[in-house]
């Protein structure tokens, strides 16, 4: 056979251990293409080029090719059918898990899961029920949570779940963030606010003071109260035409009553905080009256 007609090859050579000049351990990697052939009735070997400068991945890439492998562009060897949005929606996931936010919403479970994907997408892209859940199929939030395939009376579920947790909910994060370990100052803010309804059949529905501006329709209220940091630790709804003070002595009793908290500094404006609030709640506590701290 001709030398020149032999199939060519890839051949490596790996030395390992071999000490140079100065006493140094060297393992050493070079790479050949060779040719081999027969010549006189014996097989020889003729090294055609030496590819050892070439990157590694090159090197396998030649030899896959000697070898009769089918090499083709990386964009034409992958269809792509699919690419959803995650980077945003791993990263509001991410840090609720950070915070404890699974944990805090309550067991492990499809109910749990359906809120967290929820409280998620309240974060990264608010929007009505019915919105969210198509969402959910348009980014990977919903494949990682399992809920992609979630009803619209599925999501309404959950959220009469997780309004069964809100006093489990609201202790612990009392806990953490109004407990004198925490919070030794002991103060809390607390603010109400309002929004505007369509419709007819909410029962909080009433006509009242609109804080964004939209006199004139149906109020629902809302108060919450925060530590000092601006952390929610409890929320409350009230009708529509429930003043200030009334909300604030509202709050003031689930700090009392349900958080077990005998001792804190409410900060509040004065329409909210008026000094008969004041005198009312304590005459509430000890069914005394006791004298206007405003005079």
């Amino acid at each position: 056979m001709a030398r020149n007609s032999g199939k060519v090859h890839v051949v490596r050579v790996r030395k390992t251990g071999y000490v140079d000049k100065q006493g140094r351990v060297q393992d050493y990697s070079s790479a050949y293409l060779r040719r081999t052939y027969r010549e006189a009735g014996k097989v020889k070997n003729e090294t055609v080029a030496n590819i050892s400068a070439l990157p590694d991945h090159v090197i396998d890439l030649i030899d896959a090719g000697l070898k009769g492998q089918q090499l083709v562009p990386a964009a034409q060897a992958v269809t792509i059918t699919a690419s959803l949005p995650h980077g945003h929606v791993a990263a509001a996931h991410a840090m609720a898990r950070k915070l404890g936010l699974p944990a805090l919403l309550g067991p492990a479970g499809r109910q749990r899961d359906l809120a967290l994907a929820l409280v998620i997408s309240r974060v990264v892209k608010p929007g009505s029920k019915l919105s969210t859940r198509i969402w959910w199929a348009d980014v990977t939030l919903g494949a990682d949570l399992g809920v992609a395939d979630a009803s619209t009376d599925d999501i309404y579920a959950a959220m009469d779940w997780l309004a069964g947790r809100q006093d489990a909910i609201e202790a612990e994060l009392a806990h953490r963030h109004l407990g004198p370990e925490t919070n030794p100052a002991r103060m809390a803010l607390f603010d109400l606010s309002s929004s505007w309804l369509e419709g007819t059949q909410c029962p909080l529905a009433a006509r009242g003071y609109s804080r964004d501006g939209k006199k004139g329709r149906l109020q629902i209220e809302y108060g919450l109260l925060t530590d000092p940091a601006g952390r929610p630790a409890a929320v409350r709804v009230f009708p529509g035409n429930t003043g200030d003070p009334a909300a604030f002595t509202g709050i003031v009793q689930v700090l009392r009553d349900k958080f077990g908290l005998a001792k804190m500094v409410m900060v509040g404006d004065r329409g909210m905080i008026t000094s008969a609030r004041i005198a009312a709640l304590n005459q509430q506590e000890d069914g005394t009256a006791r004298p206007d701290p405003y005079g």
